[in-house]
C-alpha cells in the first residue's frame, strides 16, 4: 500500500515537472518573439563555429532573435530565417564607418536615423538561377523593395553578357549556356560598372561587413548590428574595383549576405553625399519610401543605377515645377533604358512620363515598371535602336522575375502592320480581349506595335 502511494506521489511530481517545463518552454517562445520585434533586452553576443562575432540580428539560427545559452531554437520558417552575412577580416584595410557617416546614410535613405531595413531587404542578395539552363543568366528575385534594385542590376548583367564581354557571340544561346564562373564574372562586372558610373568614372566605393563593430547605439541612432560593422574600400580604377568585388563575391550573392543592402550602401558612397544633394530636388529628399511595413525605392535610386545620377524624375533634362522649383530629369542616354506603364504610387502623374533619353537607350535593354512590378525586356540585336530598318519586325525577350517563370517569354514586335492586320491579330483571343500591361508598356515606346506572344499566354 505504501509503495502504491509513493508511486502516485512520484507520478504526480513528474506531471508537475512536465507542466512547469511546458510553461517555461511556452514563455521562452514568447520571449523570443518579443525580442525579434525589438521588445526584448538580451545583450548577449554569441560566437559562431568559426569564432566570428554574431550580432543580435545575425545569430546562429539566422532568425535575428537573440538565443541565450541552453535555450532551444524556434522551428525554422521562411518568415524569419536570415543566415549570417559573409564577414571579412577587420585587418583587410578598409575605412571603418563612423557615427557621422552612418547617420548621413540613414538620413538619405529613410529621412531619419531611427528606421532600419525590413526582413525582405536583409534577405535579398544577387543569386543566379542554375547554370546552363534557360534562365542561367537571370537573378532570383524576391519580394519587397529590394526587387527593383535586383532587376535594375539584371539589366546590367544582360548588357555585359550580350554586348560587353569579349570573345562571345551576341545571341540568346550564349546567355543560356553560361557557367557558374561566367555568372560570377558577369555579376562582378555589372556591380563594378554601376558603382564606377555613380562615382563619375573617377572612383568606386565598396562596402563590406567586418568582424568588428565601430558604432554604438545612441539616443539619435538605432543600431541594426550590420551597418555599424561596415568597412569602406575606395578604388580609383574600375578594373581594380571589379577584381575586388569578384574576390569577395560571396558578400553580395551568398544567402543572408545582405547583398542588396551592401550594394545600395556602396552606390551611395560611390556617388557621395555631396553629389546626391546636387542630383536631388525639392520633390525627393530621401531615397526610400515606407510602404506596407517595408520600403520601396524612389525613382532616384533606379536612375542612379541606370545613368549614374540620382535624378528624381524620368523626363528629359530639367523643367519648372508647380511651385517654380527646378525639377531634375535625365540628361543623357544610358546604356540600359526604362519603360513604365500604370499608376506609380510614389510618383506624381505629371512627373511619370518617361522621356526619350530612357525610352531610347544606347543598347536594347529596358528595366520595366509595370503597375509597380519590375521586369526586364531586351533584344539580342545591338543595332535595333541605331538602325530604323531594324524596328520594322524584331524580337524581344521578357523576364518577369516571377518564381513561376521557367523560361523567357519570346515576343515578336511588328511596328508597320496595316490596321486590318493589327485588328485581326489583336482579336485572335476574342473580340473583347484585354491588352496585357506588358503590351501597353511596349507601346509606350512603339505606339502602333502589334505584339505576338508566340504561344505564351499574355501576362496580366
Amino acid at each position: 500500500m505504501d509503495m502504491e502511494v509513493l508511486g502516485q506521489e512520484q507520478s504526480s511530481e513528474q506531471l508537475d515537472l512536465e507542466e512547469i517545463s511546458r510553461k517555461i518552454s511556452f514563455l521562452d517562445k514568447w520571449r523570443e518573439i518579443f525580442s525579434f520585434h525589438r521588445l526584448g533586452t538580451n545583450n548577449t553576443t554569441p560566437q559562431n563555429h568559426e569564432g566570428n562575432h554574431i550580432s543580435a540580428d545575425e545569430n546562429e539560427d539566422g532568425t535575428g532573435i537573440p538565443q541565450p545559452k541552453g535555450q532551444g531554437h524556434l522551428p525554422s520558417s521562411g518568415l524569419c530565417s536570415i543566415p549570417n552575412p559573409s564577414i571579412i577580416s577587420s585587418k583587410l584595410g578598409g575605412l571603418p564607418i563612423s557615427l557621422a557617416m552612418a547617420m548621413k546614410l540613414r538620413q538619405i535613405l529613410f529621412g531619419n536615423t531611427i528606421h532600419v531595413f525590413s526582413y525582405n531587404w536583409k534577405k535579398a542578395c544577387f543569386r543566379f538561377h542554375d547554370p546552363s539552363s534557360e534562365l542561367a543568366f537571370t537573378l532570383e528575385v524576391g519580394k519587397g523593395g529590394a526587387r527593383s534594385i535586383q532587376m535594375a542590376v539584371q539589366g546590367s548583367i544582360i548588357k555585359y553578357l550580350l554586348f560587353t564581354r569579349k570573345g562571345k557571340d551576341c545571341n540568346f544561346g550564349s546567355l543560356c549556356e553560361i557557367s557558374k564562373k561566367e555568372q560570377e564574372q558577369a555579376l562582378a562586372a555589372a556591380l563594378a560598372g554601376i558603382l564606377w558610373a555613380a562615382g563619375a568614372a573617377q572612383k568606386a566605393t565598396i562596402c563590406l561587413v567586418s568582424e568588428d563593430t565601430y558604432i554604438a547605439s545612441t539616443a539619435d541612432y538605432s543600431v541594426d548590428n550590420f551597418t555599424e560593422r561596415l568597412q569602406l574600400f575606395e578604388f580609383l580604377e574600375k578594373e581594380a574595383a571589379e577584381k575586388f568585388i569578384y574576390d569577395h563575391l560571396q558578400c553580395f550573392r551568398g544567402e543572408g549576405s545582405h547583398g542588396v543592402i551592401l550594394f545600395l550602401y556602396s552606390l551611395i558612397f560611390s556617388r557621395t553625399f555631396e553629389r546626391l544633394q546636387m542630383d536631388l530636388d525639392g520633390t525627393t529628399t530621401q531615397l526610400l519610401q515606407p510602404n506596407a511595413g517595408g520600403f520601396l525605392c524612389r525613382q532616384a535610386v533606379l536612375n542612379m543605377i541606370l545613368t549614374g545620377r540620382a535624378s528624381p524624375s524620368v523626363f528629359n533634362g530639367c523643367e519648372k515645377g508647380r511651385s517654380q522649383e527646378t525639377l531634375h530629369g535625365v540628361l543623357t542616354r544610358s546604356d540600359v533604358g526604362y519603360l513604365r506603364w500604370g499608376k506609380d504610387a510614389l510618383e506624381d502623374d505629371r512627373l511619370s512620363q518617361v522621356g526619350s533619353m530612357l525610352k531610347t537607350p544606347k543598347l536594347p535593354i529596358w528595366l520595366c515598371n509595370i503597375n509597380g512590378n519590375y521586369s526586364i525586356l531586351f533584344c539580342t540585336n545591338r543595332q535595333l535602336l541605331s538602325d530604323w530598318k531594324m524596328e520594322r519586325l524584331f524580337d524581344l525577350y521578357f523576364y518577369s522575375g516571377r518564381s513561376s517563370q521557367k523560361k523567357l517569354v519570346h515576343l515578336t514586335i511588328d511596328t508597320h502592320s496595316h490596321h486590318w492586320e493589327r485588328d485581326q491579330q489583336e482579336e485572335k483571343h476574342g473580340p473583347r480581349r484585354r491588352f496585357s500591361p506588358v503590351e501597353m508598356a511596349i507601346r509606350t515606346k512603339w505606339s502602333e506595335a502589334t505584339i505576338n506572344w508566340n504561344g505564351t499566354i499574355p501576362f496580366f
